[in-house]
């Protein structure tokens, strides 16, 4: 749905996708994609970009709170408006587990996990789940994932959401061997996918990988370049989304 500013309220039009990103430099790599500039439009609790056809996006903030938070105050200022938000976007960069996720590579999600939620005990990690709570783990629908990464030539694979990034080699080697399907990790994929499935909408993850998982090494980060690949892939991208339709 669109949200859009007229004499000082919201009114609505067609479905509309929205984007969420962590920080405005991914945001605006995102609006890059787009030939027309696009515009401001503002809601209650909410700061969207629109461009394209079809487009909002949302810096949403860094970590799962923020996002969660910003997500669901977009996705219920749209839903009050009458036509909702059909899919939900978490998009930016990330870091990628070697050697199957390089930097300046791509991962579409299949499936969503949050890594760090649970408790730990003196036989090691459980997830929320096992403690009889919740879930862990999103699943994006099967059709969008192919059809997204046919488009932008992504790898597929889980995308870890932890509210701590890592930064050693120990901390990368426990998340890879309790999650051995993992690509990468980021802070927002899973609380946006909460706040979407609460209201209904389709969700997906995409990646740019700007950095590998592991020891904590800036001189190494390629952000510029995983920014670069980020515009590319929302060219490629955008009209799967658009066209896209639940089975």
């Amino acid at each position: 749905m669109v949200l859009q500013a007229e004499e000082g309220r919201l009114t609505t039009s067609a479905a509309r996708i929205l984007v969420a990103t962590a920080v405005p430099a991914e945001r605006d790599a995102v609006a890059r994609a787009f030939p027309e500039p696009g515009r401001e439009v503002y809601g209650p609790g909410v700061a969207l970009h629109r461009t394209g056809e079809s487009f909002d996006l949302l810096a949403a903030g860094v970590g799962p709170a923020a996002a969660a938070a910003s997500v669901a105050a977009a996705l219920t200022a749209a839903r009050l408006q009458g036509t909702p938000y059909g899919l939900v976007v978490s998009a930016g960069i990330g870091g990628g587990f070697l050697p199957e996720a390089p930097l300046g590579s791509l991962v579409v999600s299949d499936r969503i996990t949050v890594a760090d939620l649970g408790a730990e005990t003196p036989d090691g990690f459980l997830p929320v789940t096992e403690l009889g709570f919740g879930r862990v783990t999103h699943f994006p629908p099967r059709s969008l994932v192919r059809g997204a990464a046919a488009a932008t030539g992504a790898r597929t694979g889980t995308v870890l959401t932890v509210s701590t990034v890592t930064g050693t080699a120990s901390r990368g080697a426990v998340l890879r061997e309790r999650h051995p399907r993992a690509l990468a990790e980021a802070m927002e994929g899973f609380a946006v996918a909460e706040a979407a499935d609460a209201h209904g909408a389709a969700f997906l993850e995409i990646r740019a990988i700007s950095n590998p998982v592991g020891p904590r090494d800036r001189a190494a980060w390629r952000i510029g370049d995983a920014l670069t690949a980020l515009t590319e892939a929302f060219g490629k991208l955008a009209p799967v989304l658009e066209s896209w339709k639940p089975a």
